[in-house]
């Protein structure tokens, strides 16, 4: 069934080329952290990413309503799409509040929490490549449960840095503001590991 007919292999390759697009964004998300002062320029390749990740979701649900037989379950289709095009959004959102914030100075939360996405975005992009051959379905579930771990390493990176946040001394203008960004970066992870759910729901269903 997978990766049989050209209209199989349409929606393989979108996956592909957005978990590409995704990746892409999460780099130069942790680039911007290191290079605050070339932010904008960065930022602006971000939501170039961001706008290919777009069309390629729209391409994908357009397809979807006109594909009488689709490689697996639409729903599945339908919801593996959207949590990737969630992910680009959050990182999207990220450098837009960097931005909008004027942030001169980073925090070493923020590079880790972005490394965790890249690694996170990286095995996505992995499983994606490998989901037409589902006689990869071990490494495929390796990488749903690698994802599930980065996750929650990501939970944890966060919690300590709102803790740092709420330290005495830390301006409360700074204290918003990184909250929020943090929060995007901790969500994002969040929606890889919803995509490594739809993933492992289909391995197991049809491997």
């Amino acid at each position: 069934m997978f990766g049989k007919s050209k209209s199989d292999e349409s929606f393989f390759d979108g996956f592909v080329r957005h978990g590409r697009s995704t990746l892409e964004a999460s780099k130069l998300i942790r680039s911007l952290f290191d290079e605050l002062g070339n932010a904008k320029d960065l930022a602006r390749a971000v939501s170039e990413a961001e706008h290919a990740g777009d069309q390629i979701t729209h391409d994908t649900i357009k397809r979807l309503h006109e594909t009488w037989i689709t490689p697996f379950d639409r729903a599945d289709i339908h919801t593996l799409i959207s949590r990737m095009d969630d992910v680009l959004d959050l990182t999207e959102a990220v450098s837009e509040r960097v931005i909008l914030f004027e942030l001169k100075e980073s925090r070493p939360q923020a590079r880790e929490l972005a490394d965790v996405l890249v690694r996170c975005c990286e095995a996505m992009l992995r499983a994606m490549e490998l989901l037409p051959n589902l006689k990869s379905s071990k490494e495929l579930l390796e990488l749903c449960v690698k994802i599930g771990k980065m996750e929650n390493e990501a939970d944890v990176l966060y919690r300590q840095a709102i803790a740092d946040l709420y330290k005495a001394g830390n301006d409360p203008l700074d204290v918003m503001k990184w909250r929020d960004i943090f929060d995007a970066l901790e969500t994002a992870t969040d929606r890889c590991a919803d995509v490594a759910n739809v993933i492992e729901g289909v391995v197991l269903e049809y491997a």
